[in-house]
């Protein structure tokens, strides 16, 4: 027998087409040994390669040979594993009967052996053929006591399945935070063993579990991940992944990032005509155009959107169309439309809680049902009947008449009753039409309330610039100011001595030079908040805005003791030259403010990945950790300089939202009593749309 099954090996390896060096070193290795133990190992791992190639066919042949090859010399370990491989291929053949008892028959052979290893695999494999079908509490119970051995040996291509399978399986019982644990050390192993499937779908998963936690800046980050995988070369991932991250900007208002990379999305879906990925893509836009102010862009994409989901059935963007109308229709002051967009986005709601309710299982008790009457019987018990004599007659018929008194009687009092019914439901009517009435006067009440109070927050805010605005003119400039006319008024009465007049110039310079200043920031920042500003970008040479700007700064750093060190250089970039100046003339004064006599400024710039970064650095007091958050904040920081000058605390603020619009990037870095250094990055061409 042993000589039949080696025969048989040999031919399945002279005509078996060979997929990997691998395996035909095992099939080679195979043909020459002689010890039967050995033989069945060699096979073993050979059917672990034609595994791991989808190769079952041939898999199976070398299975069916090894199992009677073990069974014959009684080797339980190979029953066992081939028993296993078998059970594996039929899972895979979608034949889950056969393959749970070969694993339950597999793993009571491994129990025997005392083979830890064995077990874990067989309840890693069953747990994930039960979560496949469906059976998520099953199998996560099976996978979950499985990972601790797993991960003990570190058995990663097994690990890689148990924690995608586990995720997956969490994702569909609802606990998401679960779900995001394993999808994230599923991502670990993957991207230890260069698994850029898994890596695609463990970072797509954790994407839209981070949105759904309103986790939004985690789910743009997994989502720019996808972007980056080797997936998104084709036109459906891009299409899809750009909307999603449009939609996760639109969350926190992030206006431009939204607008780019959901403009980019529709303009895949509409040239692949894909409208599965418009659908979301048109809700989205008309959601940033609301929110902005274009409201007739924003029906457009809506009732196009509307029309989309109803062809495809999508309820759930349907959904988010009918609540996107109402608000478009309450801005609008369209009361009437919106009610009725309201309405319906409430009744689609129900209907789709009430779908979720049927899907949950629910356990129902069989009905036995029981024959009411035998017709049999009453036919009998009529066909027995005696016939009535003539005394009986005039009886029945007395009776007759009294029972049609009775009746006649019954009769009137039902016309009356119903008559009161039918009076009781066209008052009931009456007052459920009334009812009604009073419900759409309340909601058109509160939806007018929402844009009265829209409106409110919208000139309350007006009002805080304004508030901003005048008492900063009524302090700081005020100060400035007073002091200038202060110097005049003395020269004028020839209180002040030619001497004393030269000696108070510096001072006099520096209060016109903090008036300028101040006035300058007013007015940016005032035209910021109303936004207004819009850059016009164009290419420039960086060392001639440092060359004017430091031309402004000369006389007061020479009059304060500092040195400026110029390390510029000529190169250029791409953004609103006037906006850029401000930025300059606003750190340069800032490094000058917050420098001792002695102290220097140096100011420099390269090139980086196709950019140029620019820094203003000086060897002043420097920033403590704890303000370094508080200075590109809206809110207005600011403390006295080395020479107790003021300042608005608006010159950063404005400096971040002019480098923003411009596609630029600023921070600083800064040691308390050593110095600080601010950093500005600024784009060298056009970027693309």
């Amino acid at each position: 027998m042993r000589k039949l099954i080696t025969l048989l090996i040999l031919v399945s390896i002279s005509f078996g087409f060979s997929q990997s060096n691998e395996i035909d070193s095992l099939a080679l290795e195979l043909a020459f040994q002689t010890q039967d133990s050995l033989k069945v190992d060699t096979s073993l791992k050979l059917i672990e390669s034609l595994y791991e190639i989808n190769d079952y066919d041939r898999a199976i042949k070398y299975i069916i040979e090894i199992e009677k090859l073990s069974n014959a010399i009684s080797y339980k370990d190979g029953i066992a594993k081939t028993i296993y491989y078998k059970s594996l291929i039929y899972a895979q053949k979608g034949d889950y009967l056969n393959a749970i008892s070969g694993f339950q028959k597999s793993k009571r052979l491994f129990t025997s052996l005392k083979d830890t290893l064995g077990i874990t695999r067989i309840n890693n494999s069953i747990g994930l053929l039960e979560i496949e079908r469906g059976n998520f509490s099953k199998g996560l119970n099976y996978s979950l006591s499985a990972i601790n051995e797993l991960e003990k040996r570190g058995l990663k291509t097994e690990l890689n399945k148990a924690y995608s399978n586990l995720a997956k399986a969490y994702y569909n019982i609802a606990s998401f935070d679960k779900a995001i644990e394993f999808y994230t050390k599923a991502l670990l192993v993957q991207e230890e063993l260069n698994d850029s499937k898994g890596i695609y779908e463990s970072n797509n998963k954790l994407a839209e579990l981070y949105s759904r936690n309103k986790e939004h800046r985690k789910a743009i980050d997994f989502y720019r991940r996808v972007l980056r995988s080797e997936a998104s070369n084709s036109d459906a991932v891009k299409g899809s992944i750009f909307t999603k991250l449009g939609g996760e900007y639109l969350q926190f208002n992030d206006y431009d990032n939204a607008k780019k990379y959901l403009i980019r999305g529709y303009n895949i879906s509409i040239r692949t005509k894909n409208k599965v990925d418009l659908l979301p893509a048109l809700n989205y836009l008309g959601d940033l155009n609301i929110k902005e102010g274009r409201y007739t862009i924003a029906e457009k994409q809506l009732l196009e959107a509307g029309k989309i989901a109803k062809e495809l059935g999508n309820e759930s963007e349907l959904l988010k169309h009918y609540g996107l109308m109402k608000s478009l229709d309450s801005i609008r002051n369209r009361y009437d439309s919106a009610f009725i967009w309201q309405r319906q986005y409430y009744e689609l709601r129900n209907r789709l809680k009430e779908k979720e309710s049927k899907l949950l299982p629910k356990s129902v008790e069989p009905i036995e049902l029981k024959p009411i009457f035998d017709e049999n019987a009453n036919q009998t018990n009529s066909e027995q009947k005696p016939e009535p004599s003539s005394e009986s007659v005039i009886s029945s018929n007395k009776k007759l008449n009294n029972f049609k008194i009775i009746f006649y009687g019954l009769l009137a009092a039902l016309a009356i009753v119903s008559t009161f019914l039918v009076l009781i439901y066209l008052k009931r009517n009456n007052n459920i039409k009334y009812m009604q009435q009073l419900e759409e006067k309340n909601v058109k009440i509160e939806l007018q309330n929402e844009a009265f109070l829209e409106q409110t927050k919208h000139l309350e805010n007006v009002n805080n610039v304004k508030d901003k605005l005048f008492s900063i003119v009524s302090h700081d400039l005020k100060d400035s100011l007073s002091s200038i006319n202060g110097f005049i008024d003395l020269l004028k009465d020839g209180s002040l001595s030619r001497e004393e007049f030269d000696n108070l110039i510096p001072e006099l310079s520096e209060n016109a030079n903090n008036a300028s200043l101040l006035l300058f920031n007013l007015l940016n920042w005032s035209k910021s908040q109303m936004q207004s500003l819009k850059p016009k970008p164009s290419l420039f040479d960086i060392q001639e805005v440092f060359e004017d700007k430091v031309k402004l700064v000369e006389q007061r750093m020479e009059n304060k003791g500092i040195t400026l060190v110029n390390h510029s250089l000529r190169d250029f970039a791409y953004a609103d030259r006037s906006m850029f100046e401000i930025v300059i003339q606003n750190l340069l004064a800032n490094a000058l403010k917050f420098c001792k006599s002695g102290d220097k400024i140096t100011i420099a710039n390269h090139i980086s990945n196709g950019s140029c970064i620019i820094s203003v650095a000086d060897t002043g007091i420097g920033i403590s950790k704890a303000n370094i958050d508080k200075l590109f904040n809206s809110s207005s920081y600011t403390t006295m300089g080395t020479n107790n000058e003021k300042g608005t605390g608006l010159g950063l603020s404005i400096c971040k939202e002019l480098v923003d619009l411009n596609n630029g990037k600023i921070w600083v870095q800064s040691t308390p009593g050593i110095g600080s250094t601010f950093y500005v990055q600024l784009p060298k061409s056009r970027p693309s749309s």
